[in-house]
């Protein structure tokens, strides 16, 4: 079913077509700001039992969807379409004991995800962003590509990340589900652009971010030591403190040439700094999935990682699609989601709501 294309961004809730991507000819003309209501909102919703299991042998007629608690018009379907899957690897220098199992798992992307009417594209990231493979139906090709997996710099930057998969994404066929997996720390570090901005393009275009977490404690424990740098006061230069005097912070820095006792704080100081521009986004990872309808998954082993590729793609075929004409567009501000279904004893996840707002254009 294709999106209506509109140029409202839904920021919690529907993913709808732009028709210019950014850095294109449309974008570089004078920006100006129109408002207009949404054609349909898509609500990807998936339902399990008490038991955890997925429940896929539902009607239409048991599902009823609330948008800002107004009863709406609604149409269910089975997610059966084609998936394009971009799947971003972190590759910075602490990735390094982290991307061994993922470089096992071409195969398991096709049987558990794309199947073989999808397609899928690998992508590694630390402040560069490089394309190992483009969309192909060929695991072959998508193992081969994930071989070439290798750590870089120290930065990861996911935020931009997404926007390029999304960038990606957006070229696919219409009637194809568009899916970014992100297999990364859950903490961005050292993208340019705003998280608010990477959302608001993965709205438009109708893509949901899935991430499975690199644990940060792992990937410190393993990572490779940095080569020892010199001292920064030479031997010769540490003359040594007359008897009976008592060491102080002071006199070990001038020692040493290090703050404290002879520990060196900048990391420290340098981690609470870097988090001033990342108050309210402690967790990119669930930002990236509760925005777009995604979800969540760990892994600190390979047998983990192959776990939640499986999970993932049980969701992704137990979806129920369900799409509807907002009755209340009139409605400004923040529209809250909420899907009930007939039968007792049911969890119901879904999009959590979107924003009714215009957009430059």
């Amino acid at each position: 079913m294709r999106i209506l294309q509109t140029a409202l961004v839904c920021l919690l809730g529907t993913p709808l077509l732009s028709q210019s991507p950014p850095g294109t000819a449309a974008q570089e003309q004078a920006p100006q700001t129109i408002r207009t209501t949404v054609n349909v909102v898509v609500a990807p919703t998936v339902v399990k039992d008490s038991r955890g299991e997925y429940v896929s042998s539902l009607k239409p007629q048991e599902f009823r969807l609330y948008d800002n608690e107004k009863l709406q018009d609604i149409r269910v379907d089975l997610a059966f379409n084609p998936i394009s899957l971009v799947v971003g690897v972190q590759s910075s220098s602490n990735a390094e004991g982290a991307l061994k199992p993922v470089k096992k798992l071409g195969v398991a992307f096709e049987h558990f995800i794309t199947g073989t009417d999808g397609e899928v594209a690998i992508v590694s990231f630390d402040h560069r962003i490089q394309v190992l493979q483009d969309f192909t139906k060929d695991s072959t090709a998508v193992t081969k590509a994930l071989e070439k997996l290798k750590p870089g710099s120290s930065h990861h930057a996911m935020t931009d990340m997404v926007t390029y998969g999304v960038r990606m994404l957006s070229k696919r066929p219409d009637d194809h589900r568009r899916v970014l997996l992100l297999i990364a720390e859950s903490r961005d570090r050292g993208s340019e652009g705003s998280t608010r901005e990477a959302l608001e393009y993965a709205q438009l275009h109708n893509v949901i971010i899935y991430t499975i977490n690199m644990s940060r404690f792992m990937n410190a424990m393993t990572r490779e030591p940095d080569y020892p740098r010199p001292p920064a006061v030479p031997p010769e230069a540490r003359a040594p403190l007359p008897g009976g005097h008592v060491s102080t912070p002071t006199t070990v820095a001038q020692s040493t040439g290090t703050p404290g006792y002879a520990m060196d704080f900048a990391p420290v100081i340098k981690e609470i700094f870097t988090q001033v521009k990342s108050i309210f986004i402690d967790n990119h990872a669930e930002v990236f999935t509760k925005y777009t309808g995604g979800s969540e998954y760990n892994f600190t082993s390979q047998r983990e990682l192959e776990k939640a590729v499986s999970q993932l793609g049980e969701q992704l075929h137990a979806q129920y699609l369900i799409t509807y004409n907002p009755n209340n567009k009139l409605e400004g501000g923040w529209h809250e989601i909420r899907v009930v279904v007939e039968r007792p004893n049911l969890q119901v996840s879904t999009r959590r709501g979107y924003w009714m707002a215009g957009v430059p254009y």
